[in-house]
């Protein structure tokens, strides 16, 4: 830190009161805290669903079209943004991504979620009680008709199986990589420090994102995760793609709510955006 000529002289002092010394810590203190400020302070969180219907949304899934909601996987009954699968024979690998409108790059994102029901037929073990908040995605359009993932940055949901251990809020890459204590990440999930949460309770979950910085995950308004630096992966076909279209760094994108064969309530999505 540099001081100005005043502070310089006042400093250069032998002796100084106990009183001047607090004066002087509060001063620096009081700046500190300036520099930082809150930026949640008098803003608005803004519903990105509206409880009614899917305006503002668009529904990819797997092997069909944008826009096409195959066995009405995602719909709106009772308030309640809900995944469903009473219209699939089996699951058959048709993941699905429902992509908001706009895209965001300084923001927290907030949602409940519960897990319900049974998991489809033909689910991959691995997506038990399993979804996700996709951020800093690539836009719907650009996606492959058979492509299963978008590349972007997987905020993943787990709920409990009743038995082991399975944290939520964790990281998962697909198409990209993170920095977290200055190592780049390259596995593909990494799992967030949260309990588990059996049954079918709702829980929040919150996703705070710096554009191409910082990166924390929240449950039940918790930290349970922080990274940085997210970036996209040369090593992954649709990731090296983008690279030839753009820049490394993912700095902003799109926000999708995922279905991976688990039935999935979402009762609240809402946005705060971040003045950087």
């Amino acid at each position: 830190m540099t001081y100005s000529a005043p502070f310089a002289r006042y400093f250069s002092c032998r002796l100084l009161s106990q009183s001047a010394v607090w004066a002087l810590s509060a001063f620096l203190a009081g700046a500190v805290f300036a520099a930082e400020p809150d930026q949640s302070h008098n803003k608005e969180w803004i519903p990105l669903f509206n409880g009614k219907d899917l305006e503002g949304w668009k529904v990819k899934i797997t092997g069909y079209e944008l826009g096409d909601n195959f066995g009405n996987t995602f719909r709106v009954e009772d308030g309640i943004l809900k995944v469903r699968y009473d219209q699939y024979d089996k699951f058959d690998g048709r993941f699905g991504h429902m992509f908001y409108k706009d895209k965001f790059s300084h923001y927290i994102i907030r949602v409940e979620y519960r897990f319900v029901g049974e998991q489809i037929a033909g689910g991959p073990g691995w997506a038990l009680r399993n979804s996700g908040i996709m951020i800093h995605c690539q836009s719907p359009e650009s996606m492959r008709k058979d492509q299963e993932f978008p590349v972007c940055i997987e905020v993943q949901l787990l709920g409990g199986n009743g038995q082991d251990e399975r944290p939520t809020g964790n990281l998962c890459t697909p198409g990209t990589n993170v920095v977290m204590g200055s190592q780049l990440i390259t596995q593909h999930c990494t799992n967030s420090k949260s309990k588990t949460y059996h049954g079918d309770q709702w829980v929040t979950a919150e996703v705070e994102v710096h554009g191409g910085a910082v990166i924390r995950h929240k449950i039940n308004g918790e930290v349970v995760m922080e990274y940085e630096q997210p970036q996209l992966d040369e090593r992954d076909p649709d990731g090296k793609q983008l690279i030839k279209e753009g820049k490394l760094l993912l700095e902003e994108g799109y926000i999708s709510l995922q279905s991976e064969s688990h039935p999935v309530d979402f009762r609240k999505v809402e946005i705060l955006l971040l003045d950087e």
